[in-house]
Order: structure tokens, then C-alpha cells, then sequence
């Protein structure tokens, strides 16, 4: 009777123990990374906006490389918000850098003004895009980048931009950005890690 009372406490231990990993996985986002579908073309990471936070830029611009400023003058400023999968967050945190497999998506937002009882001031409204940066070595750039328009839902795949179409993104993210490919100098939090970890590229600052 007492051995099958031990085995009993052993066996509710292991449940306990086998729960607890299933937890500590699923805090640290292990199997957060880039779902491919043949190999190259992204599944669209659904579940996106339960990610790491990591910054909003509201009618942001940029200088073409013609020199002149693309801008939404015409339009309505739209809001563009940032993710990046947990585990690789926290990498960037211990670290300084991005692991192999990060993945950003960048969420763009329609804006209005005018609403309820907002008096000035601007809140996010329609989805517009969402947008996809993912590092991942067995690409020949090392980086990947992904277009998933307005209509992103789950199990969709898109192929990556090729052509002109990704020339751009790369001149761009290899000529501006902070840290690597991605541009830290707009995430305030982790431009602070960046410095400690003395990973901003050469010159930068």
C-alpha cells in the first residue's frame, strides 16, 4: 500500500514538473519563431499582437534616395506599430543583438481625430498593412521581408519580396538602422540596451 502511495507522488510530481516546463516554454517563446510554408514563404503570425511591444511612430517619414521625403501629406498620418517574437526579445536583451529567426511585423494604422470625446490628438483605427522582417541565415541577404497587405488572417503564406520590389528595403535597412538590420534608434527601450551591450553599428552615434 505505501508503494503504490509513492508511486502515486511520483507520478503527480512529474505532472506537476512536466506542467511547469509546458509554462516556463510558453513565457519564454521558444517556439515563437518563423513558420514557413515550402520552405521560404512566411505563414502569417496571427497571433502577432501577443508579442513584445516595442514602439509606435505616428506619420513617420523618410528620405528616398532620390532625396526627396516620402511622406502621407495627402493623407491622413497613419500609425505604425512594431512587434518582435518574445524569444528573441529576450535575447536582444541579454545580448545586444537579434538571434537567427527573429521575426518583426510592423502593423501599420489608419488615424482620425475625430471621435467619441477626443477633443485633439490622434487614435489608431483601420488595419492598413502588415508588413514582415525576418532574419533567417539560409536566405542569401541573411533578412527576409514580407507584405501581407490588408487581409493577413491565419494559415496565409506570402513569398518574400524579391526584385525591386526588396531592393529598396535592403539599401534602406542596411544604410539607416541601428543595430543590424532593424532600427533601434526608434525603439527608446532597447536603444538603451544597445549602448550598454556596445552593439550599435560603427559610427552611428
Amino acid at each position: 500500500m505505501k508503494r503504490r502511495n509513492m508511486i502515486v507522488v511520483i507520478a503527480g510530481g512529474l505532472m506537476v514538473l512536466a506542467a511547469s516546463l509546458g509554462g516556463l516554454q510558453a513565457q519564454t517563446g521558444e517556439n515563437d519563431g518563423p513558420q514557413f510554408q515550402d520552405n521560404t514563404n512566411l505563414l502569417f503570425p496571427h497571433d502577432y499582437r501577443e508579442w513584445i511591444f516595442l514602439s509606435s511612430g505616428l506619420g513617420m517619414t523618410y528620405v528616398s534616395e532620390e532625396g526627396d521625403s516620402a511622406s502621407e501629406s495627402a493623407r491622413e498620418p497613419r500609425f505604425q506599430n512594431v512587434f518582435v517574437n518574445p524569444s528573441s526579445y529576450a535575447h536582444f536583451m541579454e545580448h545586444g543583438t537579434w538571434p537567427d529567426h527573429s521575426v518583426f511585423v510592423l502593423e501599420i494604422r489608419q488615424s482620425s481625430s475625430e471621435a467619441s470625446i477626443n477633443e485633439d490628438g490622434r487614435f489608431q483605427t483601420d488595419l492598413a498593412v502588415v508588413e514582415a522582417e525576418v532574419k533567417d541565415s539560409r536566405f542569401e541577404d541573411g533578412w527576409a521581408f514580407y507584405n501581407f497587405g490588408d487581409a493577413g488572417r491565419e494559415g496565409q503564406s506570402v513569398a518574400p519580396l524579391s526584385g525591386n520590389r526588396v531592393a529598396a528595403c535592403i539599401a534602406c535597412h542596411t544604410e539607416h538602422t541601428a543595430v543590424e538590420r532593424t532600427f533601434v534608434q526608434f525603439y527608446p527601450t532597447l536603444l538603451d540596451v544597445a549602448r550598454e551591450k556596445g552593439t550599435l553599428k560603427t559610427g552611428f552615434e
